[in-house]
């Protein structure tokens, strides 16, 4: 089956590619990074200002979703341009915000970008917490707006700043649908690591046909080309997993396409690295942007293990109990 995108969705990713390569968006993660959060929520407001938050909020609280296929092309951009900020937590908030109280209250902002939001499981690290307005955290008690937040600590991606929510604060719901905020959790990151992906190796095709070794671009040695050739084809076998599963939106469907796509990532991004040579290891190099963020993206909202394990779990669905489960698997 072939996923194409529509007219109307190529003209949403194009727009968004367009006003994303405007905004010098590497100043903008560095500056996020070092706790500036200024420029990054300037962004924010125009990002969401072309609908992208809206897209996970429902018509009844001024969203215009929810539209699974729409959101992943917007988070192929936002990848592909190393957007900093609780992307992925805002859409979390949005999944479980579904009692009309708190929806009502919350969401109408989350929609047209006039708060962030955060999300975690209690005593887990949240993204962003310090500049998010909404932090979202639940336990057996069930979901709970936290009062606040502790120190912020730095992780492998610079501009994914850590911090852990306070205990306690407003119940907002005892049954939060965790599993189904999940799903749009990983297929949220799915698509930005794809773009991640992508950005890699536009960058570096772009590096090796410049960089020379005996007087010609590396870029025309065989070895580099199947090198680039390798990673190119796993983000294009990606690609049709991640809008695949937008539009199935079953959990091991999302799971499927988040191992691909990650995976695919974080290939391309060592690859980049060995082709980058000694520069690509210094921070200073805007090339770290994206190699921080696909590693960092592997293992939020579920590693590579987990997410094979729901994939597994769905074919047994699919097996119907004959026996392929547990130990009587074989790999």
């Amino acid at each position: 089956m072939r996923f194409r995108l529509d007219p109307e969705q190529r003209a949403f990713a194009d727009s968004l590619n367009a006003m994303l390569t405007a905004a010098d968006t590497p100043s903008v993660v560095r500056s996020w990074s070092r706790g500036e959060p200024a420029s990054g929520r300037s962004l924010w407001r125009r990002v969401a200002g072309a609908g992208v938050f809206a897209l996970a909020v429902p018509e009844a609280y001024e969203g215009l979703g929810p539209r699974p296929v729409e959101l992943a092309v917007a988070f192929v951009e936002l990848g592909r341009h190393a957007v900093p900020g609780p992307l992925v937590e805002t859409v979390v908030a949005a999944a479980l915000l579904t009692e009309p109280a708190p929806a009502k209250r919350l969401l109408p902002a989350l929609a047209a970008g006039a708060t962030m939001a955060t999300a975690a499981p209690a005593g887990s690290y949240a993204l962003d917490g310090d500049v998010a307005a909404i932090r979202l955290s639940w336990d057996a008690d069930g979901l709970r707006l936290a009062p606040g937040h502790g120190p912020v600590r730095g992780s492998l991606d610079p501009a994914r700043r850590l911090t852990l929510l306070d205990p306690g604060g407003e119940l907002l719901t005892p049954e939060p649908p965790l599993a189904h905020a999940l799903t749009w959790a990983r297929l949220a990151t799915a698509a930005q690591a794809l773009g991640v992906g992508l950005a890699l190796l536009d960058r570096t095709v772009t590096y090796v046909r410049q960089r020379t070794q005996f007087g010609v671009p590396v870029g025309s040695f065989q070895a580099v080309k199947h090198q680039l050739a390798d990673v190119k084809i796993a983000l294009e076998f990606a690609r049709p997993l991640v809008f695949g599963a937008a539009l199935t939106m079953t959990e091991s469907d999302v799971a499927a396409a988040k191992v691909a796509a990650c995976e695919a990532a974080y290939a391309t991004a060592r690859t980049a690295l060995q082709l980058h040579g000694a520069i690509g290891y210094t921070a200073e190099h805007d090339l770290s942007l994206w190699l921080t963020k696909a590693r960092a993206l592997r293992a939020a909202w579920g590693d590579p293990g987990e997410c094979r394990a729901a994939v597994l779990k769905g074919l047994d669905g699919l097996d119907g109990g004959n026996g392929l489960s547990g130990g009587d698997r074989r790999s």
